[in-house]
């Protein structure tokens, strides 16, 4: 539809109206069982960090890229509220070079099974959000998610590469207008690519989750990767502002206040998950939906 179509009073007023419904059932099947969504994703994402970036580091040395853990920590840790990159870095990069040889691959094959189990929670909020169910097997659902670790694994070593090509040209481009070192254009610049390679890796999730009946064109997945994308950064942004003005969790929970601050954080995520899954449902159910036997696989 052409936008002078849509600017049409007809036309808006139902496109506005079909907006509220899908914001209405969005909301409500969010609030309805969201928090108990999210609390299992907060737990899995804690569980699944460690053994995600010992997998990553050894697939990176598989690759001839012996430094890519150590690069993907760094942009994790940049993606996190600084009070949890805190507490976190030094048990991740230990447990990234605790083990070589046998026991390296043995971790590896724990890592991709436990991490696989925070894909599967991904897949189980995805088809809870379009009410669809399946009969295939569980270990074809197993290599699915290894598949898409593995994927997800090289996707970011090609981001860390292309992001130290464009942040070395973004500092020559500095220098030569005689931008000052750590002008704020070069933080825009961090905060934007942090927001694409999120956007990027969501919208890739989404996109081998969805039921095969909701992958086509009538059917967009993007509103949701969106959604969680910007929710993430919002967090990434508010939440030390609210630790630090409004609670305390030092008094309350003395030396594990940086966990708990992981767990509230990737509870959040988990809840963004939840609203992000929901709204690509929404849409697709108010477009028509897809037969139940199609979205049934």
């Amino acid at each position: 539809m052409a936008i002078r179509d849509l600017l049409k009073p007809e036309n808006f007023r139902e496109n506005l109206t079909r907006s509220r419904a899908i914001a209405v059932e969005v909301v409500g099947n969010a609030f309805e069982h969201g928090g108990v969504v999210a609390g299992n994703f907060a737990y899995l994402a804690l569980l699944t960090i460690f053994p995600f970036f010992i997998v990553a580091a050894a697939l990176g040395g598989v690759f001839g890229r012996s430094d890519y853990g150590q690069d993907a920590v760094n942009a994790f840790l940049a993606a996190v509220p600084p009070s949890m990159a805190s507490v976190i870095a030094a048990p991740i990069e230990s447990a990234m070079t605790a083990r070589t040889g046998l026991l390296l691959w043995l971790a590896v094959i724990v890592g991709l099974w436990t991490t696989g189990s925070l894909i599967e929670s991904i897949r189980a909020i995805i088809r809870q959000a379009y009410d669809a169910t399946s009969d295939k097997p569980f270990w074809r659902y197993r290599l699915g998610s290894l598949a898409l670790i593995i994927i997800a694994v090289i996707a970011t070593m090609l981001a860390l590469s292309v992001q130290v090509v464009l942040v070395g040209a973004a500092e020559v481009i500095a220098a030569s207008v005689g931008f000052p070192e750590n002008a704020l254009s070069l933080v825009a610049f961090s905060q934007l690519f942090t927001f694409l390679v999120l956007l990027a890796m969501l919208y890739l999730v989404f996109g081998m989750l969805t039921p095969t009946a909701y992958r086509r064109k009538r059917h967009p997945i993007w509103p949701g990767p969106l959604f969680i994308s910007i929710w993430w950064m919002a967090s990434l942004a508010l939440l030390p502002f609210f630790l630090s003005n409004f609670a305390n969790y030092d008094l309350t929970y003395g030396s594990l206040a940086g966990v708990m601050v992981s767990l509230i954080f990737f509870f959040l995520i988990g809840f963004a998950m939840v609203i992000g899954a929901e709204l690509n449902a929404a849409i697709a159910r108010a477009r028509g939906g897809a037969p139940q036997e199609a979205a049934n696989e």
